[in-house]
């Protein structure tokens, strides 16, 4: 299984919030993904999710998790109890909590206190675009992504994982450059030791 069929996941800083809704159901809402903000997830590698990133998986069985553990689930999109949509900053979305979960129910007092306010979400990449810029530095921007999960999460970050996987696409993506460079420079000299005989 090559780096780019493995599950990822990627988080954001934006605040979450809590409400009441209708006759007192309670949600948590916010954004799970902001959309051309780039982040840096080593010293010259960015990463960029593009506005049409999740067009074609909003329709996925897509369930709503705490810090990404499958064994605590708070709402899927498939029950109605998480709604997901796409507009001009991100993919948002609301979460409507089981009053009956104390997991979900002490989450939710955790987010409306502000002591968790922050998402991630999984995906697997089906299509990006790599840019080697002038400075050096590397930019992948998401265009095309298989959506599993969304998660309310208690520490975001660039999971390791996520940074190994990219290190390692940069490296093999510099091997094939070199590779290409070698073989057209082979090639070069085969055509010049031809045209001198």
């Amino acid at each position: 299984m090559s780096d780019r069929d493995k599950r990822q996941m990627r988080s954001v800083s934006v605040d979450l919030n809590t409400r009441a809704v209708g006759d007192g159901d309670k949600v948590i809402e916010g954004y799970f993904a902001v959309f051309n903000s780039e982040t840096e997830l080593f010293p010259g590698a960015f990463e960029e999710i593009a506005p049409e990133a999740f067009g074609s998986s909003l329709e996925n069985d897509v369930r709503a998790l705490i810090n990404h553990d499958t064994a605590f689930v708070l709402g899927r999109n498939k029950s109605g109890t998480l709604d997901l949509k796409v507009d001009n900053k991100g993919l948002w979305g609301s979460i409507r909590i089981n009053e009956n979960d104390t997991d979900a129910m002490n989450l939710y007092e955790r987010v409306k206190r502000g002591d968790v306010d922050q998402c991630s979400f999984g995906f697997n990449i089906l299509a990006e675009e790599t840019d080697f810029r002038d400075d050096g530095s590397v930019k992948w921007r998401l265009t095309e992504v298989d959506l599993h999960e969304v998660s309310v999460v208690t520490f975001p970050a660039y999971a390791d994982t996520a940074v190994q996987a990219r290190q390692k696409d940069l490296e093999t993506m510099k091997k094939r450059k070199l590779d290409k460079r070698k073989n057209q420079l082979k090639e070069r000299l085969k055509n010049a030791k031809t045209s001198n005989a």
